[in-house]
């Protein structure tokens, strides 16, 4: 379980493809491992991975067959920059809101444009995914955790402030790039327990 609260930047050292896999080695700067055992949950671009080997601030994960077709993971390259987010543990703060890791898809953006010192992104998202999106509601964006400001159809807008945009990959986004996008949690309960969508 994460929060979307981006504790540091890290970058891809390697992504080695085999067998429908990706083995990824993860850089984590500023964020550290010291307290991090082979086998803790790292979120990286949203997209929960298993440390599977440790090395100073490097970590190696692989990525199954599934997280490379619902994600941009697949696509990363030796230097990208990935937001990076440890497992909550217990008594620490949740100053964003509940997020598995669990990517439902790609969100695609359609218009980015300055409001104050914020900026504003419209994005696109695929038509299964839009009834979990509401006004003021939660979403996730490659590990971000934002506020919905509006939502028309398969689309929806969000606000990125000046902190966000200088601490997360989300300032560098360019109209037609898709990222990892997990609806709210509680969206997806609400719609099993009352039978919704079936």
């Amino acid at each position: 379980m994460f929060t979307g609260i981006v504790q540091a930047l890290g970058t891809v050292v390697t992504l080695e493809r085999r067998a429908g896999e990706a083995e990824l080695v993860i850089d984590t700067g500023a964020l550290g491992l010291a307290d991090s055992r082979v086998g803790d949950s790292i979120a990286v671009a949203g997209a929960c991975l298993t440390a599977t080997a440790i090395d100073g601030t490097r970590f190696t994960a692989l990525a199954s067959h599934e997280t490379l077709a619902r994600t941009t993971l697949g696509a990363l390259r030796p230097g990208d920059p990935v937001n990076l987010e440890k497992a909550l543990r217990a008594g620490d703060a949740l100053g964003g809101h509940y997020v598995t890791g669990h990517v439902d898809g790609l969100a695609r953006l359609v218009d980015s444009r300055d409001d104050g010192s914020s900026v504003r992104l419209v994005l696109e998202v695929p038509a299964a995914l839009a009834r979990y999106i509401a006004p003021k509601g939660s979403v996730t964006l490659a590990g971000v955790s934002l506020t919905v400001n509006e939502v028309e159809g398969r689309r929806f807008g969000v606000n990125l402030i000046p902190h966000t945009r200088a601490v997360t990959t989300l300032g560098a986004l360019a109209p037609g790039s898709e990222v990892n996008l997990e609806v709210d949690i509680i969206a997806r309960y609400v719609e099993r327990l009352t039978g919704a969508g079936h």
